[in-house]
């Protein structure tokens, strides 16, 4: 079991429940703030854009003392200039002000290479060096605030609605106190483990479908594959067990104000075990009452 996702329950302070929210977005540029911004948006979160770090505080009592305002997000980022040095020494500030989280937006070289050439747009960073360079530096200065982040999305496998939506199940309902939203993944090893996981299980243990012929070219989502992995004593005692430690630790999350969690189970290639065990655990958890969604990150759009 590990941890992926910096969370800041931890540093959480108590009846922060009738602050108001400040979601602050930062992150690399070509990484999907602006998307971001607008799904919150469209949740009804009061919407800045680039607003100055020195301004920040300022906003943070504005929006406190407004009852009209209960949420609100901003983007800060690398157009802050020299100024984003002081943002880690601000955000801490706020959070004495209203109930503040930092969403910090990363994705692959490779991604945001790809990006930029696409929008044909240079990067904030790039007068006079290449677009590799512009991100590498842009990383370095920001690495101060990734540090702080409640939650870190690596957007390099989604496209701009699959983004959009991730922040939308996020944050839909997330006044609701008495719950918390579960992300249940499904994913392969070879292909990385998802960044924004809080619980990862690996289950490459269980016995591989793949070395069956007639399975190979199936996933885990199929009757016949699901019966062959639940066949073996193990893959019922895992299923069991770590249903109920789900279970049990859910409620003590929610009581900490936790209003999302992504539990995260990995096999080789994410199509046939982690995928049935995926399934298997969403179900579990919606009959216990949980809010519970799946995602099968590996398996491609149609199989």
């Amino acid at each position: 079991m590990a941890r992926q996702t910096s969370v800041a329950g931890r540093r959480k302070k108590k009846n922060t429940a009738q602050k108001p929210e400040l979601v602050v977005i930062t992150g690399l540029s070509g990484s999907g703030k602006a998307s971001v911004l607008k799904a919150l948006e469209d949740l009804g979160f009061y919407s800045v854009d680039n607003l100055p770090v020195q301004l920040i505080p300022k906003f943070a009592e504005l929006i406190r003392d407004n009852p009209a305002v209960r949420s609100a997000a901003l983007v800060v980022d690398i157009r802050e200039g020299a100024g984003l040095k002081k943002f880690p020494e601000v955000f801490s500030r706020i959070r004495r002000l209203v109930d503040a989280k930092l969403i910090f937006l990363e994705a692959d070289d490779e991604a945001l290479l790809r990006r930029f050439s696409e929008t044909r747009r240079p990067h904030p960073l790039g007068t006079d060096r290449s677009v590799i360079k512009s991100i590498a530096a842009e990383r370095a200065q920001l690495a101060p605030s990734r540090t702080l982040a409640d939650l870190i999305i690596n957007t390099s496998r989604f496209t701009v609605h699959d983004l959009r939506e991730f922040i939308s199940e996020r944050f839909r309902g997330r006044r609701d106190d008495s719950s918390v939203m579960i992300s249940v993944t499904s994913f392969g090893y070879r292909n990385g483990v998802p960044p924004d996981s809080d619980l990862v299980f690996d289950v490459r243990f269980l016995p591989n479908p793949n070395y069956v012929p007639r399975f190979k070219n199936l996933t885990g989502k199929s009757p016949a594959v699901a019966r062959y992995i639940r066949s073996f004593p193990q893959t019922v005692e895992f299923i069991d067990r770590i249903s109920d430690l789900l279970i049990y630790l859910l409620p003590h999350y929610i009581r900490e104000g936790k209003s999302y969690l992504t539990i995260a189970f990995g096999c080789t290639g994410g199509q046939h075990r982690s995928v049935m065990i995926a399934d298997e655990i969403r179900n579990n958890l919606a009959k216990a009452g949980f809010q519970a969604k799946v995602n099968h990150r590996d398996i491609p759009a149609g199989r």
